[in-house]
């Protein structure tokens, strides 16, 4: 579902993104780079530290001031509601992304780190969750979750690439006029990536985890990285994007086993449905020591359950 507008109040937004500064590159995330491969569809090697800068306004419902008014925005409730069919919505992040500068796509296309009962990020890590969702095994438990995507950027590049109908299928960009509106979907499922942002001709600056997007003024920004200054950013050249994200029940009762815990999934139970369905496919795996984490064993699982979208647009 696009909302047009995605917020009542951009000036609120605009506001928050000045206050909550500096923002951390989203690779941060992950541990190693086989997980970093394994999400963003790259060969394995070296992980590149891309101007994609996140920072967190709401986790797990605690919001920093100003941000419930987005947080319990009820067009986005409804908009949830709406597009699952769900009885029950709880709105629990708010996140935004800032990106300068970044002339290709984000990998292959990727899809968000999904959630199922008693086994999420809290606990375990992103790209082994993320392989849970894209392998189909765990449907049965997972906590579907809509994501709002929000654009507040004017530039006429750096859109949002999707694949409605499936990775096999042809996708849907959305660019253009896009700056304050939204997309609702369900992004643990719908492959999705930012399409390309800045000038080949301008170059990558080299970053470091340790790399920060800091606010010097209300019309720039620069990337710091402890005391060298590596890029001077203008601030209309900032692709902004802002995540909402609610989990979603069908029905009270899918609501209730979530709350008691009463169908949940534990690392046991997932291991024995890998491990029961790679048999079934002529595998039969030899668990590590640490098979959550084990950069073989991941490469494998992402070898047999992850099918990358096609690069076709149909929009």
């Amino acid at each position: 579902m696009v909302l047009d507008p995605a917020v009542t109040d951009v000036d609120l937004v605009r506001r928050l993104i000045d206050e909550q500064a500096p923002y951390w590159p989203v690779q941060r995330y992950f541990a190693n780079n086989a997980e970093y491969a394994a999400l963003s569809g790259n060969a394995p090697g070296e992980m590149v530290v891309a101007p994609v800068f996140r920072g967190n306004w709401a986790t797990e419902g605690q919001a920093v001031p100003g941000v419930d008014a987005i947080l319990h925005d009820e067009r986005l409730v409804d908009a949830a509601r709406r597009v699952f069919g769900a009885a029950v919505v709880r709105p629990h992040t708010v996140y935004v992304n800032l990106t300068w500068q970044l002339p290709f796509a984000q990998g292959a296309g990727h899809t968000d780190v999904p959630a199922f009962r008693g086994f999420d990020r809290r606990d375990w890590p992103i790209s082994f969750l993320s392989i849970m969702g894209l392998s189909g095994l765990f449907e049965d438990v997972r906590v579907k979750i809509a994501t709002g995507v929000g654009w507040f950027y004017a530039g006429e590049d750096g859109g949002f690439e999707y694949w409605p109908d499936g990775p096999d299928r042809p996708s849907v960009i959305h660019e253009g006029a896009i700056d304050n509106t939204m997309i609702v979907a369900d992004n643990d499922f719908m492959w999705h990536r930012v399409r390309p942002t800045g000038r080949p001709e301008d170059g990558m600056p080299r970053l470091s985890l340790e790399s920060e997007l800091v606010r010097r003024s209300s019309s720039e920004w620069a990337i710091v990285d402890g005391t060298t200054t590596v890029a001077e950013v203008p601030r209309d050249r900032l692709r902004v994007s802002l995540s909402w994200k609610a989990d979603v029940f069908l029905t009270d009762d899918d609501a209730r086993r979530h709350d008691d815990h009463s169908d949940d999934i534990d690392l046991g139970g997932v291991l024995d449905r890998f491990v029961t369905d790679l048999r079934t496919r002529g595998v039969d795996p030899r668990l590590p020591d640490d098979p959550v984490r084990d950069p073989a064993f991941i490469a494998l699982l992402q070898e047999h359950y992850v099918r990358y979208p096609s690069t076709s647009s149909a929009a």
